[in-house]
């Protein structure tokens, strides 16, 4: 069965986007992970699904990382996805069912396009945490008891669960390093994405992102969402401030009217393509 993709990207974090509105495609966990290999599959950050709408969107998108594991939310993805539907519409807006609600779109002028992320939620169990414990502080420390190298991270769930360590200098810290120790720590039961944040001035922030299931990548679009969440609600930046990424910039507002946070951002395809499921799905996902 070859199923037509297309390979996208928001700020480098990229996706490869497979239709399943007209027919659904069956992906279990190994299929996905050879998908999302970077050497024997296309190669991807996420893989991006489109299914059809049930709550009133103009459709429905799952996102699954590239070890197999799906996740809540996606903000580059949710932006290529609505450049993708406002492209077929040829209106200016779209809107789109995820596990982690229902999310409004909006085009830019010069390409951009603005996603309405919800609410950010700070309860201990809405993270959720093994534990009730105060999410601007957690006791997480990494390094000697006597002399931490980091701690007292913050915890932000905007539609999945983020822990962002504030730094004085990100490169400094060995992300790569650390990141799956603390996406795996058992205080996140279902584990999390990890920030290293610097606040570079009152309204901008330099970001480097360990995404749950996937890695270090060049952007994400909710770990920016809940930085900017956290440095405003710690007193660190205002509501509206510019978080730059490994692959490029994002502008985020904490809108003070409803909390509802606003990302917005570039997307682009990268090329477009066939996949024959049967002959790339490993031995495993064909038994």
């Amino acid at each position: 069965m070859t199923v037509p993709f297309l390979k996208m990207h928001g700020l480098g974090n990229d996706f490869v986007v497979l239709d399943a509105r007209a027919e659904r495609l069956d992906l279990p966990p190994a299929l996905l992970r050879a998908i999302a290999d970077r050497r024997r599959g296309v190669g991807c950050d996420q893989i991006v699904v489109l299914e059809p709408p049930e709550e009133g969107g103009d459709a429905r998108v799952r996102f699954w990382n590239s070890d197999g594991s799906e996740a809540g939310a996606c903000g580059n993805g949710s932006r290529c996805v609505a450049a993708l539907l406002m492209s077929e519409s040829g209106q200016a807006t779209a809107r789109l069912e995820t596990q982690g609600g229902l999310l409004g779109c909006r085009m830019q002028g010069d390409g951009l396009i603005t996603v309405d992320m919800g609410r950010p939620r700070f309860d201990w169990q809405d993270i959720p945490l093994a534990e009730r414990m105060d999410t601007r502080v957690l006791d997480v420390r990494l390094g000697p008891i006597d002399n931490p190298v980091l701690i007292g991270p913050t915890a932000v769930n905007v539609g999945n669960p983020h822990c962002i360590f504030f730094v004085q200098t990100i490169e400094t810290h060995d992300l790569a390093r650390f990141g799956p120790l603390i996406e795996n720590h058992p205080l996140f039961p279902e584990r999390v994405n990890v920030s290293l944040a610097q606040v570079t001035s009152r309204s901008s922030l330099r970001l480097k992102v360990w995404e749950r299931g996937a890695g270090i990548t060049q952007a994400c679009g909710t770990a920016a969402c809940a930085s900017a969440v956290a440095a405003a609600r710690l007193g660190h930046t205002g509501r509206e401030v510019d978080v730059t990424l490994d692959g490029g910039v994002l502008a985020i507002q904490w809108r003070e009217s409803d909390d509802h946070i606003l990302m917005t951002g570039p997307v682009a395809v990268a090329f477009s393509g066939g996949l024959d499921l049967e002959m790339l799905a490993p031995a495993e996902a064909r038994s």
